[in-house]
Order: structure tokens, then C-alpha cells, then sequence
């Protein structure tokens, strides 16, 4: 709850990511508080009223799994609106010809997309969400300890530069104050 408090206000990527990875610690956990709990909540040795936070916190995210039929697979819907809100942000950045950066990042990584879609027979995914899903595959990989090929760390550092640079523009889009239609 606090790390993504945090990633939230930081970096909106790193937010959304972190979710993903909670939603999956609470289905691994078989979206059962007491055993949440006893991996997650009580080995972070927080004092009594933060325990009891941090409970509430995942309890509500059980709640809304449940609510949302996202209990074996799928993201919350409070996590696709995130994606959303990022992918409206792409969209804007590359309808914007002030912004030639990011079209440059993002037609450099444009070729790992399509590369990654036709690997994974992954149609319906936009190009973002492609790039959020290559990411997080990469993340666990990591956690499982299995090697990477060089070619799929070059793609993911070239993935990664994008969504920094989007997660970038969308907090300070977020930062700046709105301007007034005249």
C-alpha cells in the first residue's frame, strides 16, 4: 500500500507494474487474507496501525478481485484504467509534433512490438500494453532466476526507455495545472 502510494505519485509504469505483481501475490496466496497475512503483511515487522492499514488495503483488493472475476487471471479494473489513462498519454504524445523525443523513442521500440506480438500471437493488446506485458514476463523471468537472451534484454531496454519517457510525460502532465479553455 505505501510502495504503491509512492509509485503512484513517482512513476505511473512502475506503479502499474508493482500492482500487477500484487494482484499475482494475492492469487498466489489463493486470495485468502490470513495466509496474506502470514507471507506478506506480517514479515514486514510494521507497528500495529500499519499492520492493520496494510490488512484493509489487501482485504479491499480481494474484495474488488472478486468483484471484477480476476481470482485465477486478468487485472483489476481500477489497474485497466491506469493502463488506459497511460495509453490515452501515448496517444496524445504522438499526435503532438512538438514531441519528435518520444516518436523517435517510440518508433526505435516499434519494431520489438511487433516482434513480441507475433512471437506471442498477441493481436489484441495495443502497443502499450504490449510493452507493460514484456516487462512484467521479463520480471518474473527475474524472480524464477531463468537466463535471458541478449536479444530479449536489448528489446527490454528499449522498452523500458519508452515507458520511462511516457511515464515521464504523463506525471508531469499530472503535475502541471490545468489551463482554462477560452
Amino acid at each position: 500500500m505505501y510502495t504503491a502510494s509512492q509509485k503512484r505519485k513517482e512513476n505511473i509504469a512502475e506503479y502499474l507494474l508493482y500492482m500487477w505483481q500484487i494482484e499475482d501475490l494475492i492469487r498466489a496466496n489463493d486470495l485468502d487474507i490470513e495466509k496474506i497475512k502470514n507471507t506478506l503483511i506480517i514479515p514486514s515487522n510494521l507497528d500495529e496501525q500499519h499492520t492493520r492499514e496494510l490488512t484493509q488495503w489487501y482485504e479491499s483488493l480481494i474484495d474488488m478481485m472478486r468483484h471484477d472475476e480476476v481470482s485465477k487471471s486478468g487485472h483489476l479494473q481500477i489497474n485497466r484504467n491506469v493502463l488506459s489513462d497511460i495509453v490515452r498519454m501515448h496517444r496524445q504524445l504522438l499526435e503532438d509534433p512538438k514531441k519528435t523525443a518520444y516518436h523517435d523513442q517510440f518508433y526505435k521500440t516499434l519494431p520489438y512490438i511487433v516482434e513480441l506480438r507475433a512471437k506471442a500471437g498477441e493481436n489484441r493488446a495495443g502497443e502499450i500494453e504490449t510493452c507493460f506485458n514484456a516487462l512484467y514476463g521479463l520480471l518474473m523471468m527475474r524472480l524464477k532466476h531463468q537466463e535471458v537472451s541478449p536479444e530479449t534484454l536489448q528489446a527490454m531496454t528499449q522498452i523500458s526507455r519508452l515507458l520511462a519517457m511516457l511515464a515521464a510525460e504523463y506525471k508531469q502532465d499530472e503535475e502541471s495545472p490545468d489551463i482554462p479553455s477560452e
